[in-house]
């Protein structure tokens, strides 16, 4: 396993990060929670040592299901990242970002991970009205009650980052921010340039989301594919399963299980691999709902792309 040094922080992240929204139960078809604990065991056993997750996954019962399975290992050597921001209420789904909020929000999530820390603290998606110096003010905070490590942000827009750069600069603070979470896949490149100017200019570390375009990239999946309602992927929103757009990712796909052929790999663990080679100090996340799956996605470690495949890749995903 590979692992890098989050910016401007003291921790090392493994390369694969275990992604938590399947271990919520919901949304992602059929799950079984003895399964998915064995999964990360198993995932832990081969060097993943960060798994990010939210408040809001299975409406707190991954959190739940992480919390009960990484205590059969040494807190100190596991990472845990949540995020907050995202409430459901009496059936309604919402943005908060108060200080209230998060107030509740962590102390909440610190108990259902059954940990006296949050490594990671993640703006889930901004409300789009809370000051980002109200949110800094309050993380800080936590960070202090020793609630909270570090703090980063995700799902974030160019205008909320230029509220964040403008806020910096009238502060003259440094960035606080020490991860930003993003989509990124091979099925996802159209914010590429976006990615890279935050790189360039913030001093934060990328860390990937939907790193197989939601399962497409495995190469399971073909134009019969179908998900009965169970499984969000069975709705338009989820393009990468349909259209067009699935016909696009599929001629990748192909492309995928040729390089895999001539590595000896397979399709995940190349789409994962192009991911880490393209971006040198990120990290992806994975989602899994059992122990083939992380077991797959953690085959990335130990494979490299040379400049050849890379252009390959990146002419048939543009």
């Amino acid at each position: 396993m590979e692992y890098i040094k989050l910016k401007n922080t003291d921790l090392q992240v493994s390369r694969i990060i275990g992604g938590g929204c399947p271990l919520g139960g919901h949304g992602w078809g059929v799950t079984q929670d003895e399964e998915l604990k064995k999964a990360i065991k198993i995932a832990v056993e081969n060097g993943v040592n960060c798994f990010d997750t939210a408040d809001t996954y299975g409406l707190g019962k991954s959190e739940i299901l992480l919390g009960e399975t990484i205590s059969n290992f040494k807190r100190e050597d596991i990472i845990l990242a949540t995020k907050f921001g995202v409430r459901v209420e009496n059936g309604k789904t919402f943005y908060d970002n108060t200080s209230e909020w998060i107030e509740k929000a962590v102390v909440k999530s610190l108990k259902r991970l059954n940990t006296e820390y949050i490594d990671l603290y993640q703006i889930h998606y901004r409300d789009g009205k809370t000051p980002i110096g109200e949110i800094v003010k309050k993380l800080e905070e936590l960070k202090k009650k020793g609630y909270i490590r570090y703090f980063g942000l995700s799902n974030i827009k160019k205008d909320e980052l230029e509220e964040l750069n403008k806020y910096l600069k009238e502060t003259n603070k440094k960035n606080p921010f020490v991860t930003f979470q993003e989509e990124y896949s091979l099925a996802h490149r159209n914010n590429e340039s976006y990615l890279k100017n935050i790189i360039e200019k913030c001093e934060m570390s990328l860390l990937t989301w939907g790193s197989l375009g939601q399962g497409i990239l495995t190469g399971k999946y073909d134009l019969k594919t179908h998900f009965d309602s169970s499984d969000r992927r069975s709705r338009e929103i989820y393009i990468n399963f349909h259209g067009d757009k699935l016909k696009k990712n599929l001629e990748i796909v192909e492309v995928l299980k040729e390089i895999a052929k001539n590595l000896n790999t397979t399709p995940t663990a190349v789409a994962i691999r192009f991911i880490l080679d393209y971006f040198k100090d990120s990290a992806a996340l994975v989602g899994f709902k059992n122990s083939n799956q992380i077991l797959g996605s953690i085959e990335a470690s130990k494979i490299k792309l040379d400049a050849n495949y890379l252009n390959i890749l990146k002419e048939v995903s543009k």
